[in-house]
């Protein structure tokens, strides 16, 4: 057997192997890349077990369990989502196949008529999301787009145009809109799902409201077809029916659409808590009407999804880790009616959401606490490997190893110009085996395993020592490596910036001692604001119930930036919220026990609990504060009755 590493490429020149890699001089280039064989399409029985089922996990953004549930419940109800209309079979057999074991992506349409459209009038996309699931990593990514950004539209068999975005769907239908997707942000998507509207409304409905947070208050009651929907809403973490969630979802009066995709993303975060926390099973037949009803479901190769696929991926949605759903935006958004950015703003949103930083919460944590960061294993250019061709492909130890040494590893040849090969060609799935005595060995090992996919990782054995020249780890090709690693991950660790705050006690003190004697649990007075922040004039202090049973009294305080962005501090004693259930970290600081609740690498929400009541600082809708600013105003709220005016 020739081996398959060139000589000179990565060959290290201490006798431990752990020293700098010796390159030829001159430049490498041209370096040949050994093509493997494609992997083998994934049959519809293994598909259904590692594929997405997009019904399970949306419905107009987002419905997961619900519809794994469902289907669950009643088999025959999954062919009732397969595509009726035209339009989406048609679009269908132009998706990417999906391959077994990797991550699938859906595009999700949202669609609707405004009332006195005549008859025939294409719908509009108000909503566009693709939603990425990783079974591996067990995160689920989203990410939107607003639907006044200009685009070039690709219509199949027409002349592209510029336009905004939601033209691509009412000029050229979802087959339009697949098409622009792929070719603005150049991934590959597997799944469609078109839904309506009045599907979004009625599941909400039938799901007895949604549980969300409304960051301020929201009016209009001037309508009409040339106007803005109207909209009633007031401060405050509550239920909404459906046509309420959907005005706020919908919401773009007095803001733009990068806050109206903000509230969208929310509404899929709110939607997993409450099924975790309040979903039943007597809801199930009336949940599975409005789905079959109003959406449609499409993959790749134009097959119907199957019932397993759906279930399979329902439990990946009801079962992520918490903090494992990513929301990424695009910014540098500019204009009103149009809104444009630069190609590298979308490309890094594309990225970021591709390749979710599944740490960043932990690091962004420490930062802002002053801690240690603490990385899990050495970074690449600390790390030597070792490369063995253990599946016979010629040129599958020469591809792993120049893909290693693009991500920063160490590549280290086989000691004598010995070849490349493992003891075997027997390796099935990809090994990589470490050296137990080398600090960090083990956590090296398990991050490169998750560049390889599907790869085991352990102790090295003295056969593969032998063939290892020294190094830290020694990777050992099997026949699931088809020629590519795993994008690795956009580092997103804030950097530490010192709290900018002010006193405030001033802002709610008088507002709260009125309403003291009115609720159970103590209240608590926010002694520091973000510097641009003041208590809202419209709307600063809201004293309510949350459901008609009046089991539980709350106020919520609402704050305005200097942005025109909206945080607030909610105040009650219910302790098992749908919304407290996805919480990332507890800390104790200062003798106080504070629950932090993360958008990726941004603090969301941080939680006090007393033994008679729960204080939240909720972050804007774009996560303005600061992660040092959230605690600072949550580490300033002192109660009541120990602060002076």
């Amino acid at each position: 057997m020739r081996t398959t590493l060139k000589r000179g490429i990565g060959r290290g020149h201490a006798a431990s192997g752990n020293g700098k890699t010796q390159l030829p001089p001159g430049p490498i280039d041209p370096v040949t890349i050994y093509r493997q064989p494609e992997p083998p399409r994934a049959s519809g029985r293994s598909r259904a077990l590692r594929i997405l089922g997009w019904a399970a996990v949306v419905l107009a953004v987002g419905v997961g369990g619900v519809a794994g549930g469902a289907y669950l419940y009643l088999h025959e109800s999954v062919a009732a989502v397969a595509p009726k209309s035209a339009d989406v079979k048609r679009t269908i057999k132009s998706l990417n196949l999906p391959v077994a074991g990797e991550p699938a992506t859906a595009l999700v349409i949202g669609y609707d008529r405004r009332a006195g459209d005549a008859k025939g009038t294409p719908s509009r996309s108000d909503t566009l999301m693709l939603i990425r699931a990783d079974p591996k990593a067990e995160t689920i990514s989203l990410l939107s787009f607003p639907r006044d950004l200009r685009v070039e539209i690709v219509c199949p068999g027409a002349p592209t145009f510029a336009g905004k975005i939601n033209a691509a769907y009412a000029r050229c239908g979802a087959q339009g809109t697949v098409e622009t997707i792929r070719k603005l942000t150049g991934t590959p998507i597997n799944y469609l799902v078109t839904v309506n509207f009045r599907g979004f409304r009625q599941l909400v409905d039938k799901l007895g409201g949604i549980w969300m947070d409304v960051d301020r208050r929201y009016f209009n009651d001037r309508g009409g077809p040339s106007g803005y929907a109207t909209i009633n809403l007031q401060p405050g973490y509550q239920r909404l029916g459906g046509y309420q969630a959907l005005d706020f979802v919908r919401f773009r009066h007095t803001d733009s659409d990068l806050y109206r995709n903000a509230r969208q993303q929310l509404f899929v975060r709110a939607l997993k808590d409450q099924i975790r926390t309040d979903f039943s099973l007597t809801k199930l037949p009336k949940v599975i009407k409005v789905l079959t009803s109003n959406i449609e479901v499409g993959q790749g190769g134009g097959s119907d999804v199957s019932a397993r696929t759906v279930l399979s991926y329902a439990v990946l949605a009801y079962t992520l880790p918490p903090g494992h759903v990513f929301q990424s935006r695009i910014d540098g958004l500019e204009g009103s009616s149009d809104l444009t950015t630069s190609a590298e703003n979308i490309q890094r949103a594309v990225q970021q959401w591709a390749n979710p930083d599944v740490e960043s919460p932990k690091k962004a944590t420490a930062v802002a606490l002053g801690e240690k960061v603490r990385t899990k294993a050495p970074p690449p250019r600390s790390t030597t490997v070792a490369v063995l061709n253990g599946n016979g492909v010629t040129g599958s130890a020469t591809n792993a190893s120049y893909l290693l040494s693009q991500r920063g590893y160490q590549m280290v040849l086989p000691p004598n110009g010995i070849p490349a090969n493992a003891p075997s060609y027997d390796y099935f799935r990809t090994k990589i085996y470490f050296e137990p005595a080398t600090a960090g060995a083990k956590l090296a090992a398990r991050t490169v395993a998750n560049l390889f996919g599907s790869a085991d990782i352990q102790k090295t054995t003295p056969a593969i020592r032998q063939l290892s020249n020294g190094a830290m780890l020694t990777a050992v090709v099997g026949q699931t490596f088809h020629g590519t690693l795993a994008a690795a991950p956009i580092d997103q660790t804030p950097k530490r910036e010192p709290a900018n705050v002010v006193p405030g006690a001033s802002a709610a003190i008088d507002l709260l001692r009125a309403r003291q004697g009115k609720v159970d649990f103590p209240l608590m007075v926010p002694t520091v604001l973000e510097r641009s922040s003041w208590i809202d004039r419209e709307r600063p202090i809201r004293l309510y119930r949350f459901d008609d049973k009046g089991r539980h009294k709350t106020v919520r305080l609402t704050y305005r930036m200097g942005t025109n962005e909206y945080w607030g501090v909610q105040q009650t004693d219910w302790q098992d919220a749908p919304v407290l259930g996805s919480r990332n970290f507890v800390r104790n600081i200062g003798g106080r026990r504070y629950e932090l609740y993360y958008n990726g690498p941004r603090l969301h929400m941080v939680v006090l609990r007393t033994r008679k009541g729960t204080y939240w600082v909720v972050n804007t809708l774009l996560d303005r504060l600061s992660n040092e600013n959230m605690l600072a105003i949550a580490k300033g709220l002192r109660p009541l009755s120990k602060v002076r005016s």
